[in-house]
């Protein structure tokens, strides 16, 4: 059964130039795992009320703190083809606050507190993005962090995990901050 998923993880890997053969593994070992595991990652893609630049900032934090390159590269990828301007994501990575947007800003901050387990600070940031953009912005935000770990986690539980690379955005490879 594992044939089945082949098309969607070739075209993955390719559209977005990421080595998904922990993926592969997973199918091959189990097509209900991956069936499973595919149900479990469509909340990675939930993004509802809450600006793009916001929520690519916890998906790259998210993933920032779980991996050390490929799969926050990929998440740039996202990014970059979503729309998110160049100059926002390398402040992102680089953590150059001051480059960001108010949007991307909160996001960061947002993403950040919850990571650092900062519970003064993530109410303080989840009240403003409730204020700002709602309860389902929060859903989506809460959504991309906990996103971020189940990529990683799996892959480096499988034994995929080895790999670190720099983060290049528009074509310019970053110094990460």
């Amino acid at each position: 059964m594992a044939w089945l998923a082949r098309p969607f993880l070739d075209a993955f890997e390719r559209r977005y130039d990421y080595n998904v053969d922990y993926l592969r593994e997973v199918a091959g070992t189990s097509m209900s795992g991956f069936v499973r595991f595919s149900c479990a990652s469509m909340m990675s893609n939930y993004h509802q009320g809450v600006p793009l630049e916001a929520w690519f900032a916890a998906k790259i934090v998210g993933a920032r703190h779980e991996d050390c390159g490929p799969c926050v590269q990929l998440v740039v990828r996202m990014a970059e083809e979503a729309g998110v301007s160049p100059k926002v994501l390398r402040a992102i990575i680089e953590g150059n606050d001051d480059a960001l947007t108010p949007d991307a800003a909160l996001g960061l901050a947002y993403a950040r507190s919850v990571l650092e387990r900062d519970l003064m600070a993530s109410d303080q940031f989840r009240t403003e993005v409730r204020e700002r953009w709602g309860d389902e912005a929060l859903l989506s935000l809460a959504f991309a962090l906990t996103s971020a770990r189940l990529f990683p986690t799996l892959k480096y539980a499988l034994g995929h995990g080895r790999s670190c690379s720099r983060v290049v955005v528009s074509g310019e490879e970053l110094h990460t901050g």
